[in-house]
């Protein structure tokens, strides 16, 4: 008899069509601006056939990782982008019917795994004035919960945990042997990390990937960091050769170049400000304490904006509906201020 996992057959998934060549692309999240081209050819002139034909080798990265991290190889395993370790950690430290709990919205794949292997997903919401009540998110931390998923800035709320917060929600998770996992994908638009807990505590994981800031979107190259116990049952998932050449030796080129890195930062930090002092001043509301994401409330029909952006502008930017107190919104990626300026431009222009 043929066979087909229910659970997988039943799944409702939306895949991205990729048809975004040309565009300025402001819809997921990417750095449109990229790494310097110099950059780039510099690091791709000794690629040679050897590289190609050969299986990528992790250990030098790994250790050069961990260096950067200030830990050791034994509390990293990479992943094929950040998005495969929390897959595997949502597979590993929760059990079938198994309660998880995360905020909602937020990255839609931590949901996706979890209903992907038959696991309990709890949402705690947002409140109408897009603030994230504690005491729930709390009270949904009974003795039955097995994994609490938190992202650090949320994608796409852009707010954040102090320390004080998070320290009191990892002391009700010991109490009830939750494991925690933060999502640190935006880390470098937000300085805080909660990495420490991970490296030096136990049941804590700290993901993060090299598609945002790092702009390697294109490679796809993340990590996991817990303790070392937890890291070596994520390694058991693994495929064998899951990470590729050319990520890992973009990757390791960018620790070696940290002026790029705060060049990319400065970037941002410039584009940002702009987009905030325009939409101020142009009297548009907006949400997003940090992330490269803003929403935007716009002053006409969101949908009429997506599709002017994409047809006569050439800009993609995505839509939210009902989001609390903003209605229908505009969300769009931060990026170096002449890619925010196209977009005000265009803004101005189509939404009258």
């Amino acid at each position: 008899m043929y066979y087909v996992d229910e659970q997988i057959r039943n799944l409702h998934r939306i895949f991205d069509q990729n048809a975004r060549s040309g565009y300025l692309r402001l819809d997921l999240n990417e750095n449109p601006g990229g790494l310097p081209e110099e950059f780039i050819k510099t690091v791709l002139s000794d690629v040679t056939p050897e590289f190609l034909s050969q299986y990528p080798e992790t250990a030098p990265f790994s250790k050069a990782l961990a260096e950067y991290l200030g830990t050791d190889s034994e509390h990293i395993c990479l992943v094929n982008g950040s998005a495969e370790g929390i897959r595997y950690i949502i597979q590993a430290f929760s059990s079938k019917g198994g309660r998880i709990v995360g905020v909602s919205p937020s990255y839609f794949m931590f949901q996706i795994y979890s209903e992907m292997y038959g696991r309990n997903f709890i949402r705690v919401s947002y409140e109408k004035d897009l603030r994230l009540d504690l005491n729930k998110l709390k009270a949904a931390l009974t003795n039955e919960t097995q994994l609490l998923i938190l992202l650090n800035p949320n994608n796409p709320m852009g707010n954040v945990y102090t320390m004080e917060e998070f320290e009191n929600l990892l002391e009700i998770a010991k109490k009830k042997q939750i494991t925690v996992l933060v999502d640190e994908a935006y880390h470098y638009f937000y300085p805080e990390t909660f990495l420490k807990y991970a490296l030096e505590g136990e049941h804590i994981f700290v993901t993060r990937t090299f598609s945002k800031l790092f702009s390697l979107a294109g490679c796809r190259l993340g990590y996991v960091a817990g303790w070392p116990g937890g890291i070596k049952v994520v390694q058991k998932l693994c495929t064998p050769h899951n990470t590729n050449a050319f990520a890992l030796k973009f990757a390791s080129e960018l620790l070696k170049n940290p002026d790029i890195i705060e060049s990319l930062i400065a970037d941002y930090k410039e584009g940002r400000a702009y987009l905030i002092q325009e939409l101020e001043r142009n009297q548009y509301t907006y949400q997003g304490e940090a992330g490269n994401f803003l929403f935007i409330q716009p002053k006409t029909d969101v949908q009429m904006i997506v599709e002017k952006m994409k047809e006569k502008k050439k800009i993609l930017i995505k839509k939210y509906l009902d989001v609390g107190k903003l209605g229908d919104c505009l969300r769009v990626t931060i990026g170096g201020r002449k890619y925010m300026e196209q977009f005000m431009e265009a803004l101005l222009e189509i939404d009258l």
